[in-house]
């Protein structure tokens, strides 16, 4: 698939390459020990405009394709996923829906802080009893006069650390449920009744943190409704139109990640051949190899096709799924393939296999599990009278 570029967005494109080639990979392994991103880094992010990709230039933002978009995260997650965590979550879920469904006056007052990464934003929906089944949502949230009172918890919400913004989905109507009863929040950091929980301690991405968020009669003005008063019982739709987007960066990120490990495995079976291993004592590496690149070709060509449609204005709920759980069980393929290729040496942190192997297992979780994916695919697949038709109608007009 050709995708053509604009003259400044290939120039954005280069500059990010060269910032993760030179300044984010050789302090990765760094990063990955202290779990910590410097904040110095994180200037430079702010620096290159990578905090309001999606924003609208009117807003301060570079108003980013979603094409373009994932162009810069598959660059950015071929070193430690961490970067692009502290970004995209920001970027996406946790700004997305008021650059969607926000009022003017929401849109002026957040959008030019979150695109200068000047605040960070978090997307609140994850639950004790409610991970990938955003349905099964239980936190409350009850119009008291001129103030909604929530009351609930959400749990591991990345960035909630640095955030001064919070996407909170909340029940405001149990018997409608997500049928006009779900409604989506803006709440900041520091309101009274609303805490940060400590951070968790995981077995990947390390440097991007996540916490539990506690609500106990936090209490918020009305008008703090993404899309006002007229968007409640909204926020189902909402974090499902967000969610979508999310789901085909998390695919991109995935994509990044398998690339850079094909190109480890490649440069270590150089080296066996260079130190003399006879090339046929190779030959199933060899063709692991050419697995991994025959996967990473069909899921960029997937991943596109996706991210094109969306650009189009066309709904991708299913395409989004199928990219999403196509990508992030291929990374962990290649990722287990990569180990062995490596051998005793993949499970050294130094050669970076086993950061990956760890990080990209995160990826089949985030923003919706492989099963939930499954549910949602089969579930379109079956309401359209003939998904095959809509298959081949979709690519028409398509770049080369």
């Amino acid at each position: 698939m050709n995708v053509p570029v604009s003259e400044d967005f290939q120039n954005l494109l280069d500059r990010v390459r060269q910032f993760v080639q030179n300044t984010l990979e050789p302090i990765s392994l760094q990063v990955e020990a202290d779990a910590e991103i410097p904040e110095t880094i994180v200037d430079q992010i702010r620096a290159l405009g990578l905090f309001g990709m999606p924003v609208p230039k009117a807003f301060g933002g570079l108003e980013l394709t979603t094409m373009e978009e994932i162009r810069i995260y598959e660059e950015i997650t071929q070193t430690n996923a961490c970067y692009r965590s502290r970004i995209g979550t920001s970027n996406g879920i946790g700004s997305m829906g008021i650059v969607y469904d926000g009022t003017d006056e929401q849109k002026q007052h957040y959008l030019p802080r979150i695109a200068s990464g000047q605040w960070t934003t978090s997307f609140a929906l994850t639950e004790p009893d409610a991970g990938s089944d955003a349905s099964h949502i239980r936190m409350s949230a009850v119009l008291d006069g001129d103030a909604w009172v929530l009351n609930g918890n959400k749990v591991f919400i990345t960035n909630a650390d640095a955030a001064q913004l919070f996407t909170v989905i909340a029940v405001t109507d149990e018997e409608k449920g997500t049928r006009g009863g779900v409604t989506a929040f803006i709440v900041e950091r520091g309101v009274p009744g609303f805490s940060i929980g400590p951070g968790d301690v995981k077995m990947g991405l390390k440097g991007s943190h996540t916490h539990e968020l506690v609500f106990k009669d936090c209490r918020i003005p009305r008008e703090n409704v993404i899309g006002g008063m007229e968007k409640v019982g909204q926020g189902f739709k909402t974090a499902m139109q967000v969610l979508d987007k999310g789901r085909l960066s998390m695919g991109a990120c995935a994509l990044g990640a398998s690339q850079k490990m094909m190109e480890l495995c490649i440069d270590r079976v150089r080296e066996k051949i260079a130190a003399g291993t006879p090339k046929d004592q190779l030959q199933t590496v060899q063709f692991a190899l050419a697995d991994m690149a025959t996967q990473i070709f069909a899921a960029r060509q997937m991943l596109y096709h996706a991210a094109w449609l969306k650009d189009q204005g066309r709904g991708v709920t299913r395409e989004a799924s199928m990219v999403k759980v196509f990508c992030t069980e291929m990374a962990s393929r290649i990722a287990d393939s990569a180990l062995e290729i490596f051998e005793a040496d993949g499970c050294l942190t130094r050669n970076r296999i086993e950061m990956f192997l760890r990080d990209v297992r995160l990826y089949r979780i985030y923003e919706g599990t492989s099963e939930i994916q499954r549910i949602i695919i089969s579930r379109d697949l079956l309401k359209n009278q003939n998904p095959e038709h809509r298959g081949r109608t979709a690519t028409a007009g398509m770049p080369d």
